[in-house]
């Protein structure tokens, strides 16, 4: 029989979710994604560092700040990600920009037209946003513009129906996060069957597929091949090389647990949302407004730490080259 991993990418598009691009060359996925706290790692790996050389001697000979030269190192490893994967490869918007529409969509438009400049058209990229009201907004106007998007750190329903309405590309729901607070609060241990966060991607998904919403779902965050395995079926799913590894090696039978033919059966009523029936409903569920302020305050760090690591870098080089 063949892998688990074979069997998934028959009913799923797979994802590869690193910034690590042998791994990604080991697994063989359709798709890319990074955030800041993977860009931050691979930036550290010696494999890695003629993409930070790149960046910083560029802003180096521009006179650009630590901010652009953080943004050109994240456009440098997305265009490496292009000539691996066949599809598409998610840039993230800066996380401090989570709640500002106007800032969100004009970094977005940077990003895609610094990739347009290397020849990588927009249809190759995904523009990562934070599923806030803001990011949100934000969106709708980066899709009405062609430039699809990636909406991540959902962890509800309402988050889920408001990116639907915006027309977004993709969205992101967190399964693992989503295990670590009801583990947390509840004291509890889950099977996969039972895991909140696997519940909360099946709802979205019975939601999307029963009222005819065409935006893909993309579980991301996983902690187990058990979660990975009771989401088989999804439309996407963005798994690191770890657990890719496992399911590589795993050569049960993998049985189909996300059908659109039978997700009508268990489908949440639609759900109408205006700006203050979204910031309610967002309000009375602790978890999701919990891990969304914790998931922005998370990439802020890590890209805060990365643009020091450039500084570092640039200040290094720039000293190399004072140098007689």
């Amino acid at each position: 029989m063949s892998s688990k991993l074979d069997q998934l990418k028959t009913m799923t598009t797979i994802v590869a979710d690193t910034g690590d691009m042998e791994a990604i060359r080991a697994f063989s996925p359709v798709d890319s994604t990074t955030n800041p706290t993977l860009i931050l790692k691979a930036a550290q790996m010696p494999a890695y560092k003629n993409l930070v050389e790149e960046a910083i001697l560029w802003g180096l000979s521009h006179n650009q700040p630590t901010s652009a030269i953080t943004d050109r190192l994240s456009v440098n490893f997305g265009e490496e990600l292009t000539k691996i994967v066949p599809g598409r490869v998610s840039t993230e918007v800066d996380a401090d920009l989570s709640f500002d529409v106007e800032g969100t969509v004009a970094k977005a438009r940077a990003i895609i037209a610094d990739y347009a400049r290397r020849g990588i058209s927009r249809e190759r990229i995904l523009i990562k946003i934070a599923a806030t009201w803001e990011g949100i907004r934000a969106a709708e106007i980066l899709q009405r513009e062609g430039i699809d998007c990636n909406m991540t750190l959902i962890f509800s329903l309402a988050q889920a129906v408001a990116c639907a309405d915006a027309k977004a590309f993709l969205i992101s729901p967190f399964v693992g996060r989503i295990l670590d607070w009801y583990s947390k609060k509840e004291g509890k241990t889950y099977t996969p069957e039972t895991d909140p966060g696997v519940l909360s991607v099946r709802q979205i998904y019975a939601y999307y597929k029963a009222h005819g919403v065409k935006t893909i779902i993309m579980g991301a965050s996983f902690r187990s091949k058990g979660e990975i395995e009771a989401l088989a079926g999804c439309d996407r799913l963005t798994i690191s090389p770890a657990l890719l590894d496992e399911l590589a090696k795993d050569n049960g039978a993998l049985e189909r647990k996300l059908d659109p033919k039978t997700a009508a059966e268990t489908a949440p009523a639609s759900l109408a949302l205006d700006e203050k029936t979204f910031r309610y409903l967002l309000n009375e569920d602790a978890m999701a407004t919990e891990k969304l302020a914790e998931g922005i305050r998370s990439f802020a760090n890590d890209l805060q730490s990365l643009r020091e690591l450039v500084s570092k870098r640039s200040a290094e080089a720039s000293l190399t080259e004072a140098l007689p």
